[in-house]
């Protein structure tokens, strides 16, 4: 990809003295910033008029830190970038001709610094600024420079930080002077000239990926009880809410947004997941104002809350869907009731859940996890056939090697955390997209970098034997904790886990065989002997008399999930052993299944034959279809509403489903025999 250093920044002059932070560490490698409150929710506004004669083309390219929303001529177009570190950060080239015309234009540009240090972007680093620049018909016609004028929006107060300091929950006072900014004929005369921030330090690059799709969805119910309305928009959607209003200058709409009802029919916007989706419109003198929130929510239900002389034009009322671009083009394999059922939950769930990046959940954590994401990015690849995102996801994660060499387990953020085994399942991924598209160039471009992960795990954790013990991250093993079975290790996040145990050892040895796989396919040598860890496992193990295995060499505990890593990854030493764990899915079934052993434990059916399995499984009524019996729209973190103290009712991963209702190759691709 191209690197585009013409590119110039410009941002406030009131913080164009800020200098970076360095906010990257290892996990269990402390670090504490000092996030100071005026440092945080900037919106900061940049406008820039100009004349433009007759022209065939136009095309903007555009930046921003942490984000920016897109407007001309009054009209919005587009948000962005997508993620990314200061050493891989993205640009759009955007066609704007659409949006301009001869005469008199006007380009607004309204950025957001968040302040905070979560999953959502690399922020809390005092890094901010817009990049951008017009070419007409091919030519540089205007960049980001002085000439542009900018203000602070005053519009936007903060009434709080939801999730896991998530999202800076929205104020909206529709008598901040800066309203209608974006509009031609704005009176900006009272802004300042931008600051050309000489220092910025960003590796631009062109952003691989489409931009997001905006839909207005109308509500399916409004009911009026007073001075509430309550507004129902038939599903759980991603985006902003907008409606108009009239009232007395000052006077305040309280917004509750939720996933659900209670019991009573009112709105549970205390949601499951850990955010409290209470926010304020204020209202000016004009005869009607519109509300227009910046940051997005996951929610279907609304309801205002109206102070007296308030009149709310319920026709107004709509809801801004946004998600990445989606075009199916797989079908279910299955034509009965149920399989059709579960199919539809999960190509929404992926229509209408991806974002600029494939995030577990879109309100608690928004969070670009590696583990998740492999799953759900195959999914989303195989249903549209595109492949855009995976190859980007590749490129995301390798980028966190800067930070540790095997890989950060969020990407494209200033949260630090390490899971163990996540980096495993991306090299498997990467098998998957070879295997699948045939496109060896781009593998074997990176085949170092992978093979480099494996060779950080080895230098670092490897014993005597080859395998793996004494982990900084995390194991994760299965989420929630009650789905594990039982595991017989510790493996509490933030401490070393001495044990040598099976979860690991288990992904360690898919990695290398998916890598060696991988290798095989390009015409290079194995990685590394697989036979030799294979045989180390077995004993390490493997219990003769139970025909199962343990889960940790200071164990005799068997374990489902120990068990079917086992399995999936081929390392089973006999078939009596194959038979204990196809009978120990028929029994437990998905009492022990959730986010990280279901898709293991149905692969291997799949493998191994059993079809009847895998569709009895599918039609279990405590998985798929009673998300469904609970008014699931899209999928959830797990089985049902209560299966975690912070379910979220719009979580990707669950959405894997999909890839057993339709033909793909998923057993000869995933036979690690």
């Amino acid at each position: 990809m191209s690197t585009t250093p013409e590119l110039h920044w410009v941002t406030h002059p009131a913080i164009v003295h800020w200098q970076p932070v360095d906010v990257f560490h290892r996990q269990l490698d402390k670090k504490v910033f000092e996030i100071k409150e005026d440092e945080q929710n900037l919106h900061i506004l940049f406008r820039k008029e100009f004349e433009l004669e007759n022209f065939n083309s136009a095309q903007l390219l555009i930046t921003a830190d942490d984000c920016f929303k897109l407007y001309i001529n009054g009209k919005f177009v587009t948000i962005g970038p997508a993620p990314g570190y200061p050493s891989r950060y993205f640009y759009a080239a955007i066609d704007v001709a659409p949006y301009l015309v001869p005469g008199r234009n006007v380009i607004a540009i309204h950025t957001f610094y968040q302040g905070l240090i979560n999953r959502v972007w690399v922020s809390g680093d005092k890094r901010h600024g817009l990049a951008c620049r017009l070419n007409v018909d091919g030519k540089k016609f205007l960049e980001s420079d002085s000439g542009f004028l900018c203000s602070f929006h005053s519009g936007f107060r903060s009434c709080g930080v939801t999730g896991y300091s998530t999202q800076i929950l929205e104020h909206y006072d529709a008598n901040a002077p800066e309203n209608g900014f974006e509009a031609p004929g704005f009176d900006d005369s009272k802004w300042v000239n931008a600051a050309i921030k000489n220092d910025a330090a960003y590796k631009l690059v062109l952003q691989p990926s489409k931009q997001l799709v905006f839909e207005e969805i109308k509500p399916e119910t409004i009911v009026r009880n007073g001075n509430r309305i309550i507004v129902d928009f038939g599903a759980v959607n991603v985006g902003y809410l907008r409606f108009s209003a009239s009232g007395k200058a000052g006077s305040t709409i309280e917004m509750l947004f939720a996933q659900e009802l209670n019991s009573d029919n009112s709105l549970r916007w205390n949601l499951r997941a850990n955010c409290n989706y209470k926010e304020f419109f204020t209202l000016s003198a004009r005869v009607l104002d519109t509300l227009n929130e910046f940051d997005y929510k996951s929610i279907r239900y609304v309801e205002l809350i109206t102070p007296e002389g308030c009149e709310v034009d319920v026709d107004s009322i709509v809801f801004i869907r946004r998600h990445y671009p989606f075009e199916l083009k797989r079908s279910c394999r299955y034509s009965d009731e149920k399989s059709l059922k579960i199919w539809q939950l999960c190509c929404d769930t992926l229509h209408y859940g991806v974002q600029e990046v494939i995030q577990d959940c879109m309100e608690r954590e928004k969070g670009y996890y590696l583990g998740d994401g492999c799953y759900t990015i195959w999914s989303h690849a195989l249903l549209t056939d595109d492949f855009t995102l995976v190859e980007k996801f590749f490129d995301d994660f390798f980028e966190t090697s800067f930070i540790n060499r095997g890989l950060m387990t969020c990407g494209c953020c200033s949260m630090m955390q390490e899971i163990a085994e996540y980096p495993f399942m991306f090299i498997m991924l990467a098998w998957m997209y070879l295997a699948h598209t045939g496109r060896a160039d781009f593998i074997r471009s990176r085949y170092a970098k992978f093979a480099d992960i494996l060779d950080f795990y080895c230098e670092s954790y490897s014993d005597g034997d080859g395998l793996l013990r004494n982990l900084d991250k995390w194991c994760v093993v299965e989420w929630p904790p009650q789905y594990r079975d039982g595991y017989d290790v510790d493996i509490t996040e933030g401490k070393v886990c001495v044990t040598k145990h099976i979860a690991i050892n288990a992904y360690y040895i898919g990695a290398v065989k998916s890598l060696n796989k991988i290798a095989s396919t390009l015409g290079l040598p194995p990685y590394k002997d697989e036979s030799a860890l294979v045989k180390s496992f077995v004993k390490a193990f493997y219990l003769p008399e139970k025909r199962l295995f343990r889960d940790s060499t200071e164990t005799n505990h068997t374990s489902f999930p120990g068990n079917i890593f086992s399995a999936f990854f081929g390392l089973i030493p006999d078939e009596e052993c194959k038979e204990n764990i196809v009978r120990l899915i028929d029994e437990k079934r998905f009492s022990c299944c959730n986010l990280f052993t279901t898709l293991p434990a149905m692969t291997f059916l799949a493998v191994n034959g059993r079809e009847d399995l895998i569709k009895s499984l599918l039609h279990d009524e405590n998985a798929w279809l009673n998300i469904i019996k609970e008014d699931g729209r899209r999928t959830f973190e797990g089985w049902g509403k209560d299966c975690k103290w912070n379910t979220s009712l719009f979580h990707l991963t669950m959405s894997f489903g999909a890839l057993f209702l339709t033909e793909w190759g998923m057993a000869e691709v995933l036979d690690f025999r």
